[in-house]
């Protein structure tokens, strides 16, 4: 094991401990809550308030005020008033999932706070393993902590309280007991019964559900699947995982702190990147690294997140990787690739002057004002001036036949002449394909099988914004293809607009995208901006981002290109990638 590969494993197994006891301490500080909610006859979020207020005053810090808190005595006195109805133990036994029935527990003023586990079927268990006679007789919250973060005792309430059915899921659902957390993906049901809330739940087998699901698709996509629990330090893989590393499934999965010492020694930096992206600053992260196994040198690209609790903690990561060798031929290609670096590096000056004129004659440098059909628009396209940031950043604005604006804004994915010619296929495809009158999401559908199919045998990805504005109702019709949302400016006031966020385009065939509707009024500037802007040497993307809203907010004016400048003047000294703003005052 090289020393780089060390000194990774122990960054990994150091911040994995980190987080465990942060686990075990939310745990303690959840049940504590939730007990003294049972005791108190409060709500969870009372109980909550309740307990701080006392670490505040007591100078005490709040987890050791929770060890302190014990559990309530089992509620007998409910208990031997309750009658459960002899057709709701037969309606229990029936259900082949874990069920309950609840029984609304409230306090002095008759405000429901909680619910009674009146009665269960046999085959009953929670996500801990607990089963029916530990659940009986108890308080929901008391007992099960995670209804209460996950917002289930809320859906419980409103089943209760409206009559609405309920049906959840798959929930991600994070339980607190004897100090830990146990998180596992469930589906919830509920319905309003007698006088309480029949509800069922089932726990989704991970392994069993991936294997039916996966199994041949990973096969023909040369895809696996992998997820590592970080609380209990399990893992589950799919068969295509093991192949791709060169595992037999009697080994198990690798440890996550393990992984630095699968790949060569030459790419431990990427994975260290990866595991710090993942676990310390808590993002989803896109890498490329190689194995060395049994079967040779594999490429694998993979596409990682954490899977965060209410309180933004990992508690588990997701991992999907695709071997992206093809096989001996790919490997000579890197061995000659390698070999050719040197005059690679001679050619590079060479290669900047020809992006950089290619990218002028596609996409000249231009500031000013365009005025559109309901719009005035202000542009500032700038790229960058380091040879090696040099990237294809686009935009796209023209007024189409059927009285609707076309508006998009895009980044081809690198640097150099590569991402220029991404940026051009973006950028003309879009153009032609725009005249068919299709919505944006069936145009951002296109423009991905276009990446997809014409750049085999290469990574050719981007992201995009892709929309119509239609000035009869000042309404934009838009789709996101991975690209940051929009900034919406509106009386003084910035934020970032909603959206259902895509893939990015290129990245796997025949995607589908969600359309987003956003009603605009007049006086409205909406600002849209490739990631240069926002990205900062030092600092993740949300700290850019909200530098960029809070400088639109400040940055408002009547004239669009006023504010451009006035925004780039605020963000202009951390921006060293390529920079594409375009400001829209809805007229």
């Amino acid at each position: 094991m090289s020393q780089d590969s060390t000194a990774t494993k122990a960054m990994i197994r150091d911040q994995l401990a980190v987080l465990r006891r942060r686990m075990r301490r939310e745990a303690a500080i959840d049940e504590a809550v939730c007990r003294l909610a049972a005791r108190m006859n409060l709500r969870p979020d009372e109980a909550a308030d309740h307990l701080r207020r006392l670490s505040r005053d007591s100078g005490i810090d709040l987890l050791e005020v929770a060890r302190d808190v014990t559990p309530p005595p089992l509620a007998q006195a409910e208990t031997r008033e309750l009658v459960v109805p002899a057709w709701m133990t037969g309606v229990l036994e029936a259900l082949h999932a874990s069920a309950a029935y609840l029984v609304p527990v409230k306090d002095a003023g008759g405000r429901v706070v909680d619910f009674l586990i009146a009665a269960t079927n046999r085959h009953t268990k929670d996500v801990t393993g607990r089963g029916a006679d530990q659940l009986r007789g108890r308080r929901l919250v008391e007992t099960s902590p995670g209804v209460v973060k996950s917002g289930v005792l809320d859906d419980y309430l409103s089943v209760y309280e409206s009559g609405a059915p309920l049906t959840r899921g798959p929930l991600e659902f994070v339980e607190a007991r004897d100090g830990l957390l146990w998180p596992a993906s469930i589906m919830v049901r509920a319905v309003r019964a007698g006088g309480g809330v029949l509800a069922s739940w089932r726990t989704l087998d991970d392994e069993e559900r991936l294997v039916a699901g996966w199994e041949r698709a990973q096969r023909i996509a040369e895809l696996g699947w992998g997820e590592w629990n970080l609380a209990t330090g399990t893992a589950v893989w799919t068969q295509q995982m093991y192949e791709m590393f060169g595992r037999r499934p009697a080994e198990g999965p690798i440890r996550l702190e393990d992984l630095p010492a699968a790949v060569v020694a030459e790419d431990v930096p990427l994975v260290d990147e990866q595991m710090r992206t993942l676990l310390r600053y808590r993002e989803a992260t896109e890498n490329e690294y190689r194995v060395q196994n049994r079967y040779g040198l594999r490429h694998l690209r993979t596409v990682s997140e954490p899977i965060l609790d209410e309180d933004g903690l990992p508690v588990k990561i997701r991992m999907l990787v695709q071997d992206t060798t093809a096989g001996r031929r790919r490997e000579r290609a890197l061995a000659v690739a390698h070999e050719q670096v040197v005059t690679q590096r001679q050619r590079a000056e060479e290669e900047h002057q020809v992006a950089v004129r290619l990218q002028d004659s596609i996409l000249p440098r231009r500031t000013g004002v365009l005025d559109l059909p309901g719009l005035r628009m202000g542009l500032r396209y700038r790229p960058a001036e380091d040879v090696l940031r040099l990237g294809g950043d686009w935009f796209k604005a023209r007024p189409l036949p059927d009285g609707r604006v076309l508006l998009a804004i895009g980044d081809a994915m690198g640097h150099g002449l590569t991402a220029v010619g991404l940026m051009a296929q973006m950028r003309y495809g879009l153009a032609g394909l725009a005249y068919t009158k299709a919505d944006a999401a069936q145009l951002a559908t296109w423009l991905n099988d276009l990446m997809y199919h014409n750049n085999e045998g290469v990574t050719a990805t981007g992201t995009a914004i892709i929309g119509h504005f239609d000035p009869a109702d000042r309404t934009l019709t838009w789709t996101s293809a991975g690209h940051p949302s929009p900034v919406l400016v509106r009386q003084g006031k910035a934020a970032l607009l909603d959206h259902s966020p895509g893939v990015m385009l290129g990245a796997f065939e025949s995607m589908s995208y969600e359309l987003t509707t956003t009603v605009l009024e007049s006086g409205d500037v909406l600002v849209l901006y490739t990631d240069g802007i926002v990205e900062r040497r030092g600092l993740d993307v949300q700290a850019g981002l909200d530098a960029l809203v809070g400088a639109a907010a400040d940055c408002h004016t009547d004239d669009p290109e006023e504010s451009i400048a006035c925004v780039l003047a605020r963000l202009d000294g951390d921006i060293s990638d390529d920079v594409c703003v375009i400001a829209l005052r809805v007229l």
